[in-house]
């Protein structure tokens, strides 16, 4: 099936490219993000493959509608880019990759916390300028804390039993909660109880009217003073702004993002010759407890093999009329 790829990076060719070996599907590479002024190119072509900053709203939709483009593949988990209501109503199906790697996210989001908790990217800068010293990179023993998973799915629970190794008490918060959590320590809770008690709370949600900036000033408020933050799901869940107050007035002792609210524009990109006029990033950035990355949580080997073969499939099992296994439908958004 004929298929436009957009958002595309040269180890995104790579990888879809080696799992197409074996069908027939035909790609045209688009370095161009998905929007209203890129959607012409997807004119001649069957589906598109889209990535998490490309924009699949109503307008762009109705673009690609127009040059019958009947199915959306997207690589990756994370379907709040998509206008699903509006793309049922054109008969446009919609298909994700639910499960590229839990260990890839799960295990960045435990490098997050091991830097910032030891101060490895500050540790890091001084002995490159000979400065030996270790004052004021004090850390704590992770043993014997207690590690908040907000989001259970599989990255979460991968998650969770990776922090079990540490002996640390392990709470949950999820609208739909399961015994695999429970079944490797982990303890379910109201969302305040585990704001309340966390000492590290960590973000494996998807991103919903209802967990668009979870993370605001009234719940960091509840929240231990000194608290550590990280977010590697998507950058919505926090609201930056507040986190940044947060961090001024010491409520917040740590926050490790690899996802950011504004990052569609940023992210993925060389930018160190512009001047970025992002004001909230840049004081972001400004903080030595902060750590920010550029969304890469899933960058591994393993993960780009998955996401592609993933993708190979839910082209071809549109392309004969089988079953979407791994359709994004409307149930989905609740």
């Amino acid at each position: 099936m004929k298929t436009a790829v957009f958002s595309t990076k040269p180890y995104d060719a790579k990888f879809l490219v080696a799992a197409n070996t074996n069908a027939a599907h035909e790609f045209s590479f688009y370095e161009e993000k998905l929007s209203a002024h890129t959607a012409r190119l997807a004119e001649g072509h069957s589906a598109v493959c889209a990535f998490v900053n490309d924009a699949l709203n109503a307008r762009v939709l109705d673009i690609l509608h127009s040059h019958n483009v009947r199915m959306i593949t997207l690589r990756c988990a994370g379907f709040n880019q998509v206008d699903l209501r509006y793309a049922s109503t054109l008969g446009i199906k919609v298909a994700h990759v639910p499960a590229y790697s839990p260990y890839a996210v799960a295990e960045f989001a435990l490098t997050l916390i091991m830097a910032l908790n030891r101060r490895i990217h500050r540790a890091y800068n001084r002995v490159r300028d000979s400065n030996f010293s270790i004052d004021g990179l004090l850390g704590f023993d992770i043993h014997g804390k207690i590690v908040g998973v907000i989001g259970t799915g599989k990255i979460g629970r991968v998650f969770a039993g990776l922090f079990s190794g540490f002996g640390t008490k392990i709470l949950g918060y999820d609208l739909h909660q399961t015994p695999e959590f429970t079944e490797i320590g982990g303890k379910y809770v109201e969302l305040d109880t585990l704001f309340a008690e966390s000492d590290i709370i960590s973000l494996h949600c998807p991103l919903t009217p209802q967990t668009f900036h979870l993370i605001d000033a009234e719940s960091i408020a509840k929240m231990k003073k000194g608290i550590m933050i990280i977010n590697t799901s998507r950058g919505a869940l926090v609201d930056a702004s507040a986190v940044i107050e947060g961090l001024k007035s010491e409520q917040i002792g740590s926050l490790g993002l690899d996802v950011y609210e504004q990052e569609a524009d940023l992210f993925y990109e060389n930018l160190s010759e512009r001047i970025i006029q992002d004001d909230v990033l840049q004081r972001l950035v400004t903080f030595p407890n902060v750590i920010v990355t550029s969304h890469q949580a899933y960058f591994t080997d393993t993960a780009l093999e998955n996401i592609s073969s993933t993708t190979i499939g839910n082209l071809t099992a549109f392309e004969n009329g089988e079953a979407l296994v791994n359709e994004v439908t409307l149930s989905m958004l609740h």
